[in-house]
């Protein structure tokens, strides 16, 4: 039996604690950053939060106590936002021992450096390291809805060993060692579902949407493959199945911000009403542009989204230059 801590309380953490109690065979603990959600987790049975209407299994261990919770894990999976990345893990890396493996399954890009999660884990730790990715609502993953995900490591020996530990007959797990490409897969389509959002919300209709989705693939794809990144990477779960749940899910946070800045709403207003819920496209879009102009790569779409998160740009305006750039072979 193996010991699995998830860090991490939010809504995808809570499901894949869900999961994987469901799946059976591991110890599982959940650990919260905020004593009081703990403690409402553990009276409660549900996080009505993050994750409301689902029953949390009573073998998972709750705790906010860190040290607790990853003491003698086997597997540590990383599910708190991207920009709390860093600092959980320089919290834990002097209590770990050199066998634990954390499993990073925040999406997004560190937005002071423009990492990617994995090596935002490699500057603190030497500890082995997967990703874990793919079109994958928190929803539909605590429900036991059918899920197919990605564990991506460069080292075959980590990746299955994921891959055997999270499998189960709701959720299949397939293998990667293309990290760059699954993680900017993961990373990048939020900040195309912002954009997808908009379309959305300006009731541009069904072949804006395709043809921003299909663009996107383009954008996320060239950047990727500067990173080194391989391209049928991005035709698989971890890029372009992310990217289609994304962009046209109801359940996606990113679309529905995009959906409100389309209908005339600000930034401020709209994260003001999501209640602590993160929509990790609005820092990634930032780092995004950043490691782009860094590695020489195209992506107006990037671009567009930017402005109108941080320069107040129209929406409109955003779409009409979009579309009036000058032609090119696809």
């Amino acid at each position: 039996m193996s010991r699995i801590a998830v860090l991490g309380a939010g809504g995808w953490g809570t499901a894949l604690a869900i999961s994987l109690a469901r799946r059976g065979g591991h110890e599982i603990v959940l650990w919260s950053h905020s004593p009081l959600l703990a403690e409402q987790l553990t009276d409660v049975g549900e996080n009505l939060p993050y994750l409301p209407g689902f029953t949390l299994p009573a073998d998972i261990f709750i705790t906010s106590d860190l040290p607790a919770a990853i003491f003698e894990a086997d597997i540590l999976v990383s599910v708190t936002p991207s920009q709390f990345l860093r600092e959980t893990i320089a919290h834990i890396a002097p209590l770990l021992t050199r066998d634990q493996i954390i499993v990073v399954a925040s999406k997004g890009l560190e937005e002071s450096t423009f990492l990617r999660m994995s090596q935002v884990v490699a500057s603190i730790t030497a500890n082995p390291c997967v990703t874990l990715s793919g079109p994958s609502f928190a929803q539909e993953v605590a429900a036991g809805s059918p899920t197919a995900i990605v564990a991506a490591s460069a080292y075959s020996i980590l990746s299955q060993t994921v891959q055997r530990a999270f499998s189960s007959t709701s959720l299949r797990v397939y293998t990667n060692d293309d990290v760059p490409g699954v993680e900017l897969g993961g990373a990048l389509k939020n900040v195309v579902a912002l954009a997808a959002g908009v379309v959305h919300g300006l009731n541009l209709g069904h072949n804006s949407a395709a043809a921003l989705i299909t663009r996107g693939t383009a954008e996320i794809t060239r950047l990727a493959v500067a990173c080194g990144g391989r391209r049928q990477t991005l035709a698989g779960l971890a890029g372009l199945g992310d990217l289609v749940l994304t962009c046209t899910g109801s359940l996606s946070r990113n679309r529905q911000v995009g959906a409100e800045l389309g209908r005339g709403r600000q930034l401020p207003e709209i994260l003001a009403g999501m209640h602590g819920k993160v929509a990790e496209g609005i820092r990634s879009t930032a780092a995004a542009r950043g490691l782009a102009a860094r590695y020489g790569v195209e992506m107006p779409i990037t671009e567009q989204v930017d402005l109108i998160l941080h320069r107040n740009k129209n929406p409109r305006e955003a779409i009409r230059e979009l579309m009036s750039r000058p032609g090119r072979d696809e």
